[in-house]
């Protein structure tokens, strides 16, 4: 790829102000030189552009030098003009080879920059130029890459590097949202409590289906990343089908077409197919298992297939790709946001994530914090609820009271940090079923059975960390046979 910066030498006495045709990379050079000149002149002018144009954005290696070493004075409270810079370039190769001092330089930038009042255009043309600089370079990377066959990364992957170049690209500089106004996210605020209010004053985001805990959270909100952890066997991808079920049916009821919505599902762990057949088995009552291995009547599958039309209806996109990696996750997750509406995702589990840096392969504790601080950058970038399925440690197993606690997630410190609500999933069945006496005709086993009655088909569902509520315990029926999560009329037990 030919050379993106140009010399100094071969643009000072250059006149043009946009160049792109031919071979010549897109470049404003005037306004380079108008910008640094205002810098100089005033150095209060870089609070109007500092915040979106950076040193990189700029063509001229010098030019690009010259502003750095300017914001570095100013961010130390120091006067950058040219007689105090003129030291800091007396050696640079490029000045040398024209032949003129570094203060001659700044001088000349300085005084042709004398007229300009507006110098914000100038700014936001040296980031659009530098902005079409790098999509030629990712352009040509493209092409080059997609030439050559490499074995760790087949033309899936080269797009969804293709892609993530042109996202971060796009998010650099201007895009960022920078600072709100109070009175702009009062307005907001006033526009949730609003839609809180319609919905009975208890549910502001979206609803997980689940009534005492919906009271609880207020449903899932907005750029939340919540956690739902959980020892096997506790039923914990069950519920996460269960709330995206519920989450896809209220998006379907929505009246307005903005709030027509979808719901993602990434399943590292099941297949779409195995996804398909639990759904199927809440949705009918018919026994999971039996579903599975065909065991129905002809009568249940009529029911099956009368279900399968309703629920086909339904805006659910699962994505059961093992081992994705985060950043593909975030590519697509942005993909189905643009074409479908994306209003909730839905990961199982954040353990089989694989980060994408190179550092994080040797690093398990940072892999799972670059996962985590992923999925919470990607539940604010598209401003949905992300709900990501998690592990918890054997530390549980080793506890008269199994009831997990925050310290038993694995690799709990990131996690607990980035998420906005830890959930814990505890049934006290499956273990009271595991302590069974082994004589009947006692009272012990009197007891057990009591216990055992008391406990059949409840779930716990306690809530460990909520950044914005209360944290608290809520109770729902779990029914084994089709792994179906309903209500239940009770606070606890």
């Amino acid at each position: 790829m030919k050379e993106v910066k140009k010399n100094i030498v071969e643009v000072i006495n250059d006149n043009s102000s946009h160049v792109g045709e031919g071979s010549k990379m897109p470049c404003n050079l005037d306004a380079e030189k108008a910008v640094l000149g205002a810098f100089l002149n005033n150095n209060e002018n870089l609070n109007k552009v500092a915040d979106f144009l950076k040193p990189d954005h700029f063509y001229v290696p010098l030019h690009a030098k010259i502003y750095e070493s300017i914001l570095r004075f100013y961010e130390r409270g120091l006067i950058a003009s040219p007689v105090t810079l003129k030291n800091y370039f007396g050696e640079d190769d490029s000045l040398s080879e024209l032949g003129v001092s570094s203060l001659e330089y700044l001088m000349k930038l300085s005084t042709n920059a004398a007229s300009i009042i507006n110098l914000l255009p100038y700014a936001k043309d040296i980031y659009e130029t530098s902005l079409r600089r790098n999509l030629i370079k990712i352009g040509e990377d493209v092409v080059v890459n997609a030439h050559q066959y490499n074995t760790d990364q087949d033309a899936i992957g080269l797009i969804e590097s293709a892609e993530q170049q042109l996202f971060n690209l796009a998010s650099d500089g201007v895009s960022d949202s920078g600072f709100s106004t109070l009175k702009s996210s009062i307005v907001e605020s006033i526009k949730r409590i609003d839609t809180a209010r319609k919905q009975g004053g208890e549910v502001s985001g979206i609803s997980t289906g689940f009534i005492d805990l919906d009271k609880l959270l207020g449903g899932m909100q907005s750029s939340d990343l919540l956690i739902l952890a959980a020892r096997p066997s506790m039923g914990k991808t069950a519920f996460a089908i269960n709330i995206a079920i519920n989450a896809a049916m209220s998006f379907l009821n929505k009246k307005e077409v903005k709030d027509k919505k979808s719901v993602a599902v990434f399943s590292l762990e099941m297949s779409s197919e195995q996804i398909a057949n639990r759904i199927l088995a809440i949705k009918t009552g018919i026994d999971g298992s039996r579903i599975r291995i065909g065991n129905i009547s002809k009568q249940e599958f009529s029911v099956l297939l009368k279900e399968s039309d309703k629920l086909a209806e339904m805006p659910v996109f699962i994505d059961d790709t093992p081992s994705i990696s985060i950043s593909a996750l975030r590519t697509r997750a942005r993909r189905l946001k643009r074409q479908h509406n994306l209003g909730a995702i839905v990961v199982d589990y954040l353990q089989l994530i694989r980060g994408s840096s190179k550092m994080s392969e040797t690093n398990r504790l940072q892999e799972i914090a670059e996962i985590s601080q992923g999925l919470k950058a990607i539940a604010k970038e598209l401003d949905i609820p992300v709900l990501a399925l998690s592990q918890l440690s054997r530390a549980v197993e080793s506890r008269d009271d199994k009831r997990p606690q925050l310290s038993d997630l694995r690799e709990s410190g990131n996690i607990e940090q980035d998420a906005d609500v830890v959930m814990f999933i505890y049934r006290e069945e499956y273990y009271l079923s595991r302590k069974m006496p082994q004589t009947h005709e006692t009272d012990k086993y009197a007891q057990w059975q009591a216990d055992m009655e008391n406990a059949k088909g409840i779930t716990e569902i306690l809530i460990a960390k909520q950044r914005n509520g209360p944290i608290g315990t809520v109770c729902v029926r779990y029914d084994t046979r089709t792994t179906g999560f309903t209500n239940l009329d009770m606070v606890g037990h």
